[in-house]
């Protein structure tokens, strides 16, 4: 095969030219690394978040790499938000091809001093929205012609227990069966759903909890010996979001994390 066919054949399969994918929780870390490799596939990024500064930073950068994209300011858990999003791409001729979760927050805080305000507040951030984002655009989606796919960060604490973050725990596993059984029920209408399960990348939400303790004792339970670094995350992303590639993928977890979920003791 010859290198310029090897390249149309990878266009062919991982190619999103003409797709819109909105990016919740895109002027983060892990989220902006995942619209930026949405955007160098070919597809128009939405970015959301609270952000304005953030949100046109990663737009500038994505405008500035030759790709598209615009910024959405929205709080991710506000279901009109949302819908308003919905209306403005059925304005601008665009449909919700690709819906990637990123929203998340975390705490680090010993099990019996978590207040219910703290646990309400990450299950509000990390699960609520996702379940109103799935219901919003899960909607749009199956009225098309092409469903479309829809990725939910998880995490690998959704799997294996992590000391001191519980209340992120219990949401990220929540997340995880959220994302299983909207794949059952969908999968039939053509609406993929899966989810993504980062391990330790350096991020907002996770800088504080990163004590000299804590990233030696990560380390030692990572075979790859290091952090992730978010553009590490496309290829899964790519993978999930494309209707050619990942056709027959829905309902599963995905996890780049350097081998840290394969390690016993």
């Amino acid at each position: 095969m010859s290198e310029s066919n090897s390249s149309g054949y990878l266009q062919t399969l991982f190619g999103l030219s003409g797709k819109t994918a909105t990016v919740i929780g895109g002027t983060g870390v892990l989220g902006g690394a995942i619209a930026d490799a949405l955007a160098q596939a070919g597809a128009h990024v939405i970015i959301v978040g609270r952000n304005q500064e953030n949100g046109d930073g990663r737009v500038k950068l994505i405008k500035d790499l030759g790709g598209s994209a615009e910024f959405f300011q929205a709080d991710s858990t506000n279901r009109a938000d949302l819908e308003a999003i919905i209306a403005h791409l059925k304005a601008s001729d665009r449909t919700p091809d690709i819906l990637v979760n990123g929203a998340g927050i975390n705490a680090a805080t010993p099990f019996l001093e978590i207040s219910d305000k703290e646990w309400d507040d990450i299950f509000r951030v990390n699960l609520l929205s996702v379940k109103v984002a799935c219901q919003v655009f899960g909607e749009a989606m199956l009225k098309q012609e092409i469903p479309g796919s829809i990725i939910n960060i998880a995490s690998m604490s959704a799997i294996t227990p992590l000391s001191r973050v519980f209340t992120y725990s219990a949401s990220k596993a929540a997340v995880l069966n959220l994302t299983q059984n909207l794949a059952r029920e969908w999968a039939e209408q053509g609406v993929r759903v899966n989810a993504l399960s980062p391990g330790f990348f350096p991020a907002e939400q996770n800088r504080k909890v990163l004590t000299p303790e804590r990233v030696k004792s990560i380390m030692n339970h990572t075979p790859a010996q290091r952090f992730g670094d978010p553009e590490e995350l496309a290829g899964a992303v790519l993978l999930m979001a494309s209707g050619k590639a990942g056709s027959f993928i829905t309902g599963t977890n995905i996890a780049v994390d350097g081998g840290f979920s394969c390690m016993t003791i």
